[in-house]
């Protein structure tokens, strides 16, 4: 009989592979905490889009129970049955169909339609509360018959060409136009299977966040006027008299989350003074006209690890007297718990931590749920005991994708740099030999203010079966280690740029293997950013991949949905006028060093990236064709600054495409 070998774990992990990855999100455990629903999305390379399933973990293991249409969860009724947003290509624009699921079994049943489209939805004791979109100058529209709904429609076709500008942002990453546009504030109530809705908050209005706690909403928000303010206000509704009442009504705070526990409001607020608009909020009790600071987060409170291969990035529960959140320390996430003691401040403790990257959390009475990424899978839903302990795996989306395959696994590389104790990794590239030479990738995080991670990374691991090694690292502006190491206002191009060559230099030091005339680079955002810095300070690298990028902060403080603001708190100008200010801004500009770019560079960019917008990476691609440096654009039409975690399938994988070829071509690899 012939032997029988186990098999090698020694595939490569393909482009295509992206394809069967199933993204698991958006947990909500039901008010006995028996079950655990949550959102699976998966990909549709036949009509290039996405699909999303509900399922349901029950005794630790998971199911689908959702199978035509797309469907996604809202919420759990008090009765046991899951309401859910339902999506179809025939739905009526500007409203919400809403189903509810029963889990004695059988379909999804109609519960109502809301008439707005909805953003977030929570129970309140007479009913539910609701943020949804409005028109400032049609603010009723929602009260609007089914004729006046489909006339008004059909305008907005033939309004369809035109685009009228008059505020800004007038424009906002991944929601398109927004001018006029504003967040309201409902109150929803069922009724014979209608929705009956009131809205709570003025035409001008803008809700920024809410929470809802029995008979009271407390939200934070802000009038708009013709320029966004950094700072709003903090309200109360109570469902007894139907008012709402201004909590604080002075301007210095911008009011971030909302969490409510034994009935006391607490909001995250900063006042940006000390470390600008990235600045961690800290935590406040909230009464009438007084703000009572109670807690400093030593880090922030939720998950700023990267990965391409997850949703989410947040996470909260409340109740039993305490605070749940997740938390980004150093290179990993971990679930912190806050509660109050005598003194009205909150103590902290953690529950819970694990290299690798928590995506989302929730909790209830007895247990915590997370979605989880470790370097060697991707997320999957896991659950655990209230203190954090008997951490157990529930879904097995993706076993059958990664099975078999070589996944490169993190090797940390502590280095120095600037007085700093930094750490990076470093992925060996599959069959990989000492004795042989070959091709790296040095890989920069955006943000700045995110963290890489030993977290599973498709790209990457793309290129280190390729045959690349790949490197990654923390610099200073990373998030992890507090306000004071990411804060980098000033400092674009110094020393994060002089810890990323001291990091290079590191790897090439650790592993001779490298060819240092085989060094490619890339990044998106802050990456970006950085790929077009770098391009202009050194030669050392063979080409480079510049993704979603900022060349001239000039121009994107006029044009970006958060410029106004970003450009001169992080170049730390008074201003966006005057000489001193627009010099200061075009000192930390890419663009102003292009002449010395020598650099073979790859330019990605999307039309519809109003977070660095496209003319950012035109500006900077036609410099070095100006120049003389070979170079190459490739614009994704109808996708924003989110291509390369939610752009179409296939524009996803053009998008990686583009970049190993350009790595291949300029490498030999």
């Amino acid at each position: 009989m012939p032997v029988k070998k186990a098999p090698e774990k020694n595939l490569p992990v393909q482009i295509g592979d992206m394809a069967l990855y199933r993204i698991p999100s958006n947990l909500h455990y039901s008010p006995d905490g028996k079950r655990l629903a949550f959102d699976v999305k998966r990909m549709d390379m036949e009509k290039n889009e996405y699909h999303t399933d509900v399922w349901i973990a029950e005794n630790g293991s998971a199911r689908r129970v959702t199978w035509s249409g797309d469907a996604s969860v809202v919420l759990w009724d008090d009765n046991g049955g899951l309401i859910l947003r339902r999506t179809s290509p025939d739905a009526a624009p500007g409203v919400t169909a809403l189903f509810r699921l029963p889990m004695e079994g059988g379909e999804a049943q109609p519960f109502m339609t809301l008439p707005f489209a909805m953003e977030n939805m929570e129970k309140l004791s007479d009913g539910y509360a609701a943020s949804g979109t409005i028109r400032a100058e049609d603010p009723d529209a929602y009260l609007d018959p089914d004729e006046k709904r489909k006339e008004k429609a059909e305008k907005q076709k033939e309004e369809a060409d035109y685009r009228v500008a008059d505020e800004v942002p007038y424009w906002f990453n991944g929601a398109g136009y927004t001018n006029g546009l504003r967040t309201a504030l409902f109150h929803v109530r069922e009724k014979d299977g209608k929705a009956v809705c009131r809205r709570l908050t003025a035409p001008n209005f803008s809700v920024d966040s809410f929470r809802a706690d029995g008979d009271r909403v407390f939200y934070a928000g802000a009038a708009r006027q013709k320029k966004r303010s950094l700072y709003n206000r903090l309200y109360v509704w109570n469902t007894s008299n139907g008012k709402s009442e201004a909590l604080w009504r002075k301007d210095g705070y911008s009011f971030g989350s909302i969490f409510v526990t034994d009935g006391r409001p607490y909001v995250f607020a900063s006042d940006m003074k000390a470390f600008g608009v990235n600045q961690t909020p800290d935590i406040f009790a909230a009464e009438k006209d007084s703000l009572k600071k109670v807690f400093t987060p030593p880090v922030s409170l939720y998950s700023s690890v990267l990965g391409d291969t997850a949703e989410g990035g947040g996470g909260d529960w409340a109740g039993e007297g305490e605070y749940l959140t997740l938390a980004t320390v150093e290179a990993h996430n971990a679930v912190f718990a806050l509660k109050p003691g005598s003194d009205g401040r909150l103590s902290c403790r953690t529950l819970w931590e694990k290299e690798g990257m928590a995506c989302t959390m929730t909790a209830c009475r007895d247990k915590i749920a997370l979605v989880f990424q470790g370097w060697d899978h991707v997320a999957e839903v896991f659950e655990m005991s209230r203190d954090g302990s008997g951490m157990t795996q529930v879904t097995h989306l993706n076993e059958d994708a990664l099975k078999g395959r070589y996944i490169a696994a993190p090797q940390p590389l502590d280095y120095t740099s600037c007085g700093l104790k930094l750490r990076g990794w470093v992925l060996l590239p599959r069959d990989y030999s000492p004795k042989k030479k070959y091709p790296a990738v040095l890989d920069v995080h955006g943000g700045p203010r995110c963290a890489y991670g030993e977290t599973f990374f498709h790209e990457m691991q793309v290129w280190a079966s390729r045959g690349y090694f790949v490197f990654f690292t923390n610099i200073k502006g990373s998030d992890g280690r507090g306000d004071a190491f990411a804060d980098i206002r000033g400092d674009y191009g110094g020393t994060d740029f002089r810890n990323l060559m001291d990091f290079t230099d590191a790897v090439l030091k650790a592993y001779p293997a490298i060819d240092p005339a085989r060094l490619c680079e890339t990044g998106g955002s802050y990456g970006g950013f950085m790929t077009n810095w770098i391009i202009g300070h050194t030669d050392r690298f063979r080409c480079a991949a510049s993704q979603r990028s900022i060349s001239n902060w000039v121009s994107m403080s006029f044009i970006s949905d958060i410029g106004g603001f970003f450009g001169p708190d992080q170049c730390m100008t008074a201003g966006l006028f005057g000489d001193a200010d627009t010099q200061k801004l075009w000192e930390h500009s890419p663009l102003k060093y292009a002449k010395y770019a020598k650099t073979p560079t790859l330019f990605i960019h999307s039309e519809e990236d109003y977070r660095c917008p496209l003319p950012e990476g035109m500006q900077m691609m036609q410099a070095l064709v100006q120049n003389g440096t070979e170079a190459r654009m490739v614009v994704f039409k109808g996708e924003n600054h989110e291509l390369s975690r939610s752009g179409k399938p296939k524009h996803r994988m053009r998008r990686l495409e583009e970049i190993t070829a350009w790595f291949d071509k300029h490498t030999g690899a």
